[in-house]
């Protein structure tokens, strides 16, 4: 089918904490790659995206600082809105889940399922903290995890492990509240029966879908396969959008269905007028961008509503990415092992691009992937600095030098220039093969190419030499270089905006970067880029002249690969460098922070099992009579004299005085005490125990220790200086 627009949405964030680099390879650089691309081959795009603010973590993040949610998602949408802004990602609109127009679409799209009797009740026995009097969310409930043990589970997931876990599963939980042990009280929600969409689903992505991404389509099917299961849409929870019937008091839309409502929201805030032509019209097409984590939602469980529903388009691709690994480990913002987006900004100013393009570069298409620092400075020195920016570079740089800094005449071209210009052409089919089917890390390399092509010609040309004696030649060969320079304007523009835009002004040329909708209402427009006014974007009505424009180069996605972008006598700017070498301290001090961080943690945790491991107690052992127990002479005793027995790490050597006598005992506590601070302390004897010889010393008894968890042991010593040789009874 042919479509007259594209509607492209980024999956909304989750508003309790800042983006980090793994949001960013997941979803938003891919979407905004896609949508940038669309918009410069003239399509009409609409991109949507906002904050996630509803939902169980923010309620747990506002009652653990003493604020409202209100507070938590404030702060963070925010935060969260700069970042995308920071990196380029421009949504038509970036809007959130808690806006008015939120409330009353959710609540009527509710309100229409339940009419239509698309739900079916049921009563369930669910968590009930009694001490806060309050139902408990999976979250909220922690204890031991079955499978790991570590003791600070959640009860829907242990982040130790990673294991998926439900409270039934969890040893001995607890209710984060309260830290009460919770019962299970019954209480009725409204559930959604994904199990009557199966057919219809098996057959929509089964088989009508079978392009869609492996890993895409090999989630559906497994959940498919697995038989799916009817889901609660709401929960008992104070913090959301309330749900819109008699007897629902107390309860809110559960958070998995309200959120992907705000992408229809979204759109209406943005178009109120026209709005339902974006989600209605068969002519549109839909395509999410999103992250592993969210593709049942967005295509199991998102579609069945939009078709209960009735009349919503149905998305027609769903390229979710795997998971970005941060120096070979999971990123977690609760370890703090993160690359926070907010924070890159601040710390690497100007370099924007640099983090777009190693994300793309590695970008977890089809698998997770890993960010490494090493990688970041290496991609960015030997890619962008000593491929692209520096053919860029030494083309401008010689323009200048010999022609003044206009493009001269193409006086004396030979084979070698129509072939290295003719070598872009199947760059660009490439590239847009890959962006057009989502494969955004093979389509970079395309436009990486094209300055490989620039590079070798500069390189093998040699300019600087042939303007020694031919100075017709070198002006052909800085021609055809200057063409590549335009072309990879046009071919970065999705990637790397920033600098295809620093680059535009080198060649002061306009872009036509296609229609938006950022203005709402009324006709699209399109982003005009004024050279002559620095970084400057002038909107005009699409269609309409340029005021003051005439005379000023347009380049445009369809003049990609033509042979003269830049005719001569075009004056070009001052060369800028478009990226800057990264150096060896930059990254190891990136590297360092990471390390801490892990090293921090690790001697946590180490401390935490050590702390539980103390509180084990040994089992009981076998029982013993009154006489057995009675045969047993304990008494105190002082140590007078210490010393490690040779050859030995554990044993150490006593000299004790009992009260009675003045005896040797070797003892294997060596690695728990030393010598030196045994000498005084009193301690409880094993008097009557037979003599025996260990490492030719004869030891007449046995010292008195208690042994913990963590297999530590320590001195049974009296409370009270008591005489040496007293008995213990």
């Amino acid at each position: 089918m042919t479509h007259k627009r594209t509607l492209v949405t980024c999956a909304l964030p989750y508003a309790n904490g800042p983006v980090h680099i793994g949001h960013l390879a997941g979803a938003y650089i891919p979407g905004d790659i896609y949508v940038r691309y669309l918009r410069m081959r003239g399509e009409d795009v609409v991109f949507i995206c906002g904050s996630d603010e509803h939902g169980v973590p923010i309620t747990i993040k506002a009652r653990s600082r003493g604020v409202t949610p209100q507070d938590i998602v404030d702060q963070y949408h925010q935060v969260m809105k700069n970042a995308f802004t920071g990196l380029g990602i421009n949504f038509d609109i970036y809007s959130r889940t808690t806006s008015r127009v939120h409330d009353r679409n959710a609540s009527e799209f509710f309100r229409k399922l339940y009419d239509d009797d698309k739900f079916i009740t049921k009563e369930t026995e669910q968590y009930y903290d009694e001490e806060a009097k309050t139902f408990l969310a999976d979250r909220y409930i922690v204890g031991t995890c079955p499978k790991c043990g570590n003791p600070h589970a959640y009860g829907d997931q242990c982040e130790k492990c990673g294991s998926t876990l439900s409270p039934e599963e969890l040893i001995d939980p607890k209710s984060a509240l309260s830290g009460s042990a919770p019962k299970k009280v019954k209480t009725k929600h409204w559930y959604l029966p994904l199990d009557q969409y199966e057919p219809w689903l098996r057959d929509w992505i089964l088989e009508q879908h079978k392009e869609w991404k492996t890993n895409v389509y090999g989630q559906c099917k497994s959940w498919l396969d697995g038989g799916l299961q009817p889901r609660a849409v709401s929960r008992d929870l104070d913090w959301g959008v309330p749900v819109p019937v008699d007897g629902a008091e107390g309860k809110v839309l559960y958070v998995w269905f309200d959120a992907p409502i705000g992408y229809i929201s979204n759109t209406q805030e943005l178009l109120p007028q026209s709005w339902e032509k974006w989600w209605k019209d068969p002519e549109t097409r839909l395509v999410h961008f999103i992250g592993k984590d969210n593709i049942v939602f967005h295509c199991i469980v998102f579609p069945s509503m939009l078709k209960a529903y009735g009349d919503y388009i149905l998305p027609e691709n769903v390229p979710a990415n795997e998971f970005l690994n941060l120096e070979g480990d999971k990123i977690s913002t609760s370890r703090n092992w993160a690359v926070r987006v907010h924070e890159y900004e601040e710390q690497f100013p100007g370099q924007e691009d640099v983090l777009r393009y190693v994300l793309t570069a590695n970008a977890p298409e089809t698998k997770d992937n890993d960010f490494t620092w090493k990688d970041f400075q290496q991609r960015n020195n030997s890619e962008l600095v000593a491929v692209f920016g520096n053919f860029v570079n030494r083309a401008v740089v010689l323009t200048h030098k010999y022609f003044g800094g206009v493009v001269p005449e193409n006086r004396k071209p030979e084979p070698i220039d129509a072939e290295t210009l003719a070598a872009v052409i199947p760059c660009r089919e490439a590239l847009e093969r890959f962006i057009e089917t989502f494969h955004f890390r093979e389509a970079l390399k395309e436009a990486m190419n094209i300055a490989r092509i620039g590079n070798k010609y500069i390189s093998d040309m040699e300019p600087w030499k042939v303007a020694k004696t031919d100075p017709d030649r070198t002006a052909s060969i800085l021609y055809t270089c200057l063409q590549i320079c335009a072309d990879l304007a046009i071919a970065f523009e999705p990637f790397t905006p920033f600098s295809a835009e620093r680059l535009r002004g080198i060649l002061r040329v306009g872009i036509d970067a296609g229609t938006d909708h950022r203005a709402g209402e009324g006709e699209p427009t399109v982003n005009f880029y004024r050279p002559d006014e620095g970084k400057a974007l002038h909107t005009v009505p699409s269609g309409s002249s340029v005021p003051g424009a005439e005379g000023t180069l347009v380049l445009d996605w369809s003049m990609l690969g033509a042979s003269e972008l830049l005719p001569s006598g075009h004056v070009l700017g001052e060369s800028v460098l478009l990226f800057q070498k990264i150096e060896d301290a930059v990254v190891d001090a990136q590297i360092a922070r990471l390390q801490a961080i892990k090293e921090k943690r690790e001697a946590e945790e180490a401390a935490r099992a050590a702390e539980e491991a103390a509180k084990k107690i040994e089992p009981q052992k076998p029982e013993v009579t009154f006489d057995q127990f009675g045969a047993m002479d304990i008494r105190t005793a002082t140590v007078l004299a210490a010393e490690r027995v040779p050859k030995t790490d554990k044993l150490l050597k006593l000299t004790i005085d009992t009260g009675l006598d003045t005896r040797t005992i070797v003892s294997g506590i060596a690695e728990y005490y030393r010598p030196e601070d045994m000498v005084g302390k009193q301690i409880c004897i094993l008097a009557n125990l037979a003599p025996r010889v260990i490492r030719g010393i004869e030891s007449r008894g046995m010292i008195l220790m208690a042994k913990q968890g963590d297999g530590k042991m320590r001195f049974l010593t009296p409370q009270e200086a008591v005489v040496n040789g007293a008995q213990v009874n």
